[in-house]
């Protein structure tokens, strides 16, 4: 082999980071992983209902008692957080990446290649995912922004700071009133709907056309408007200063995240939760500013969730991977394929391509089938854990990001 040849595999050995053991995984990231992936469930099953007319602020007109009481709980506690909650330890991770193969005498251009690889597979992967199956998927803007995100990976604390303080103000005063009032359009989908039609149409070729339109779409606001980078810098800051890795010495500060993040998510999504049980009908663009406030209030109420489940893993811990804190954190592993294999369960049942069971379903049944298919990749993870394998799109990203000789290590 001549010496430039085995340069070049010395090089790329270097940046593929060994497989990391049970024992040096922290346990706080994989079950605040697996417990996100029930917030994303109950949030993306609503994008899957259709034939029921909607009010003028997006939901379903018709929707009464227990049906109505489950969506407004579901507005009060989860709608807007698992997209914060995902972004946070998305960065977490991309930190974890780097900081690990930095250990292993990457240097920081090989760190930036590597995260560059995988970033534009997530976004191809995102893109099929919106296609194919989900046209809410969010891995594609998520890969999007991580292209930015390694930029400052390796920068310093003052300077991420900087850049966390600079993107949440642009977010919030450009970015989120940009998406709020999106999400305020949804009466415009009215008609439609209340005749018994999907957005995306009833044939499979009308929906692949849409998901890859909305993908699209979603990184261009993704990357333009910076919707997620605050979060993600929040995340790599989260890994620098061990919160998740070491909650045992971090408990003042997770408690009090913790609480005052609590306090937020209840405050700001008051407004949203009382429109949706219909005792509050404000004007456009009060409905839009509520929504606003509610988007601004999930960013925060991301962080708080990610300290409580800290926090819960802090008191788990000398149970170790076992009973419920052992199932989450094996689904958090496994989180891609917990992600994707939702919308492998819901997208067949619900959507009209499918078996339409989507058409007319109410809120708590919507729900009722998140939960399950939640509740059915938790097994799946478990059963995985305990025969020693990865899950299957862990081990496709890991392939492709590097080569066919490290999918399974």
């Amino acid at each position: 082999m001549s010496s430039a040849a085995s340069g070049a595999v010395e090089a790329v050995a270097l940046e593929r980071p060994a497989s990391i053991t049970r024992a040096e995984r922290s346990l706080a990231p994989d079950i605040a992983r697996g417990a996100m992936l029930l917030f994303i469930a109950v949030a993306n099953v609503g994008m899957y209902l259709w034939g029921r007319g909607l009010d003028e602020y997006g939901n379903a007109a018709d929707a009464v008692g227990v049906d109505r009481l489950a969506h407004a709980l579901e507005q009060l506690l989860m709608a807007e957080r698992s997209r914060p909650m995902f972004a946070i330890l998305y960065g977490f991770g991309i930190a974890v990446m780097a900081s690990r193969m930095a250990a292993r005498g990457v240097d920081p251009r090989g760190v930036r290649r590597v995260l560059r690889r995988r970033s534009w597979w997530l976004v191809a992967l995102g893109v099929l995912h919106a296609g194919l199956l989900f046209s809410g998927d969010i891995l594609a803007a998520y890969g999007a922004s991580g292209l930015i995100v390694l930029g400052l990976v390796q920068l310093s604390g003052r300077a991420l700071r900087r850049w966390l303080w600079g993107t949440l103000v642009f977010v919030a005063l450009v970015g989120l009133p940009g998406f709020a009032v999106m999400l305020s359009m949804g009466s415009t989908l009215d008609e439609g709907l209340a005749a018994g039609e999907h957005p995306a149409g009833s044939g499979y070729l009308s929906h692949v056309v849409h998901g890859l339109a909305t993908s699209a779409g979603g990184m261009v606001f993704a990357v333009l408007l910076m919707a997620y980078l605050p979060l993600m810098i929040g995340g790599i800051m989260l890994r620098r200063a061990g919160w998740l890795d070491r909650p045992a010495d971090n408990l003042v500060v997770l408690r009090r995240v913790f609480v005052s993040g609590m306090v937020v998510n209840l405050t700001s999504s008051l407004p949203v939760t009382l429109i949706a049980l219909g005792v509050w009908q404000p004007g456009t663009g009060t409905a839009v500013v509520a929504t606003w406030v509610t988007l601004l209030g999930g960013m925060y109420a991301g962080w708080g969730y990610i300290c409580g489940f800290a926090l819960l893993a802090h008191r788990w811990s000398a149970r170790g991977r076992r009973g419920l804190p052992g199932a989450l954190a094996a689904l958090g592993e496994r989180s891609l394929t917990g992600y994707l294999g939702q919308s492998l369960l819901m997208a067949p049942l619900l959507s009209p391509w499918g078996l339409a069971l989507g058409d007319g379903l109410g809120y708590l049944g919507a729900y009722a089938i998140a939960v399950g298919a939640w509740l059915t990749t938790l097994v799946l993870a478990v059963v995985l854990e305990r025969r020693g394998l990865r899950g299957p799109f862990e081990v496709l990203l890991r392939r492709l990001t590097y080569g066919p000789s490290h999918g399974s290590g």
